[in-house]
């Protein structure tokens, strides 16, 4: 039985680990050969790449530096002289700087903007890139946040500004490419078990945040992986410009 994807070819930024390395999975266990970016962790990887080649698909794992908006064509061209194509492009990679208020003195503003540099600008670079070469019917997924549209706590003004930037840019974005039947839609995850999330509220998830969920946990990172698989499938073809969070209700 042919899967949904098979025959598609994904690009998933950041996805040696968490949630870009789950996506990447998922994707593949569709039927999608899929290609992974990476900036240091090549053994990690690599691990992902050659468990993703163990379903049965395609995968390679490229060294590419988000922050570097040079680096985005040639990402693209890589994928596209290894697969012959590329249909569903994921926006996964991002930082996260958090933990102060605007008006602390000891605000880290070189971190800060390194964060819009990749989380928007780095972005914007690979979206540009891939839709020169995104194939009709194709796919852009953008990585947001909750944060993008909701800010429950202090000391996430600049994250979430560049979450919020993805949402006007994807609206935008998807207008442009409509007359393609390209989608690009925006999924908003809460807070996940990733490394991302461990850096900014170390180990556990404070009782007062998740007293902000009404379903009180955090998300599982299959749960958000697989939103993007429906918007990556047949199945997600007419939703376009929009925003779906996958949060526990957390902006409810």
């Amino acid at each position: 039985m042919q899967k949904p994807l098979q025959g598609k070819v994904a690009l998933v930024t950041g996805g040696s680990r968490g949630l870009g390395a789950a996506t990447a999975h998922a994707l593949a266990d569709q039927g999608a050969d899929v290609a992974i970016t990476y900036i240091a962790s090549a053994e990690k990887a690599d691990a992902v790449t050659d468990k993703l080649r163990a379903k049965g698909v395609r995968a390679l794992a490229i060294q590419s530096d988000q922050a570097d908006t040079a680096a985005a064509k040639p990402l693209v061209d890589k994928v596209v002289a290894h697969f012959g194509k590329l249909d569903i492009l994921v926006n996964n990679a991002a930082v996260a700087v958090q933990g102060k208020t605007v008006d602390d003195p000891d605000l880290d503003t070189v971190n800060l903007d390194r964060q819009w540099q990749i989380n928007v600008m780095g972005t914007v670079a690979t979206t540009r890139a891939a839709a020169q070469v995104l194939s009709d019917g194709g796919r852009i997924i953008f990585i947001g946040s909750l944060l993008g549209t909701h800010v429950p706590f202090t000391g996430a003004a600049d994250y979430a500004g560049t979450k919020a930037a993805l949402i006007g840019y994807a609206k935008g974005v998807a207008r442009d490419l409509g007359a393609r039947n390209i989608t690009a839609n925006v999924i908003q995850p809460g807070v996940m078990p990733t490394d991302m999330a461990t850096h900014v509220l170390g180990d556990g998830v404070p009782d007062a945040l998740l007293d902000l969920h009404p379903i009180r946990r955090i998300a599982t990172l299959e749960e958000v992986s697989a939103v993007a698989c429906f918007l990556a499938g047949p199945n997600g073809g007419y939703i376009t410009g929009d925003v779906i969070s996958v949060a526990g209700g957390l902006s409810i």
